[in-house]
């Protein structure tokens, strides 16, 4: 199984993960990333800091496979009305 990075990227500081996961495919690591980025941003004290922070998913040879922006895991409520007028 292919063992994948998150590090997260915030501004010019990089938290790199050492250790990885081992993961069946890219698309089980970018639902990993997903659900790694709604629990950071669980907290509310962290949200509009971690707004601006990437997600950046490598395998084992330090090849990037995703780049994950924190605010693309954002997601209304499904009875929320988009209009911000």
């Amino acid at each position: 199984m292919p063992r994948y990075f998150f590090h997260t990227q915030i501004g010019d500081d990089t938290i790199t993960d050492p250790t990885g996961v081992d993961l069946r495919d890219p698309d089980q690591a970018w639902e990993k990333a997903q659900d790694t980025i709604r629990a950071a941003l669980a907290d509310p004290r962290n949200q509009a800091r971690l707004m601006t922070a990437c997600l950046i998913v490598t395998d084992t040879a330090g090849e990037v496979v995703l780049e994950f922006p924190f605010s693309e895991a954002v997601s209304l409520p499904p009875d929320a009305d988009p209009t911000l007028h």
